[in-house]
């Protein structure tokens, strides 16, 4: 685990927001060059690609504050911090050190995270705050949420531009996978999107305070979460390589046989469906959830059968438009 990748000039990068800009950074050109090798303008692509970064660190806010189980935490936060109870150490809490601004770029003064609560064992909020739900530089994103978001903006923006719709959706298809192993690499040197604790040789621990330290704390398996996480599965690497499976396949395989345009994207949509849905056994982390499936799990299901759906539709259009011989 790596919180900060580097410094320069006085500032932390964390390794979490360079990743992200890392895969943001490849696929837009990946699609840019795609777009130049069909005749299509890149600036396009260009363009597309920073709203479908706003939409989607949006979407992916969103989805977290609503689905990941923390919802009653933010309006309680605003109505009645007395609710609210983080399950950290009295040292935790009482102890005075800034804050990370926008994704760990910058810090915020010195002060206590808020009051211990000796009663109940928790640590409550200072004052109230009505504006945490929005206080992305805390952390606390979906990737789904981010798909959800960007996919609309992505279809206002190509339709402003008079672009085919599905033809760019194939290449996001691809390069979307290609950014999601940038991202997963991140997630593991900041030690969130962890996995259950496991005996496997390729297991990882993680250093005391970090995600996972503090989630088997709660969880009554540590005795503090200044001690080191037990060993648990690289889930980020699971899915990092998972990802970049997908991305072979869709781009050395289905892209040069697809029966129509769209096809590679639905392929993504319910080949990464169903890699999330597995690893989501396999990952400790908060996941909020309904009916014993985690939230990722239900928009898993919920695309994988609004993919079946495109798949058919578009099929069949094409089938219906070839020339009868």
């Amino acid at each position: 685990m790596q919180g900060r990748l580097f410094t320069l000039l006085e500032v932390g990068f964390p390794s979490y927001f360079v990743l992200l800009v890392t895969g943001f950074v490849f696929a837009t050109a990946m699609g840019a060059l795609w777009a130049r090798r069909l005749g299509h303008d890149p600036d396009v692509i260009v363009d597309l690609g920073l709203g479908m970064l706003l939409a989607g660190v949006a979407g992916s806010r969103v989805l977290h504050v609503l689905a990941d189980g923390y919802f009653w935490d933010y309006v309680h936060l605003c109505t009645d911090p007395a609710q609210v109870g983080w399950r950290i150490t009295e040292a935790e809490c009482v102890r005075s050190s800034g804050s990370e601004g926008f994704l760990g770029l910058f810090s915020a003064p010195a002060e206590p995270l808020g009051t211990w609560d000796a009663t109940a064992g928790v640590c409550r909020p200072l004052r109230a705050n009505c504006w945490a739900w929005a206080e992305i530089w805390n952390g606390g994103f979906t990737y789904y949420g981010g798909l959800l978001g960007a996919i609309p903006a992505a279809w206002y923006l190509l339709r402003r531009d008079r672009f085919p719709f599905w033809r760019a959706a194939d290449m996001a298809g691809i390069v979307v996978a290609v950014g999601l192993v940038f991202g997963r690499m991140g997630c593991l040197l900041a030690g969130c999107c962890f996995g259950t604790p496991t005996a496997q040789s390729w297991a990882l621990a993680f250093p005391p305070y970090s995600p996972a330290s503090d989630s088997q704390f709660k969880a009554g398996l540590l005795e503090t979460p200044a001690m080191p996480s037990l060993e648990v599965h690289p889930t980020q690497l699971y899915e990092a390589w998972g990802c970049l499976g997908i991305a072979a396949f869709l781009l050395l395989h289905l892209h040069g046989r697809k029966r129509y345009d769209g096809h590679v994207f639905v392929a993504f949509v319910t080949a990464y469906a169903v890699l999330r849905f597995a690893l989501e056994w396999l990952r400790s982390d908060d996941r909020g959830g309904w009916l014993g499936l985690s939230t990722s799990q239900l928009v898993g299901l919920v695309l994988i059968a609004g993919a079946a759906w495109v798949h058919r539709r578009r099929a069949t259009a094409v089938a219906e438009a070839a020339p009868v011989g």
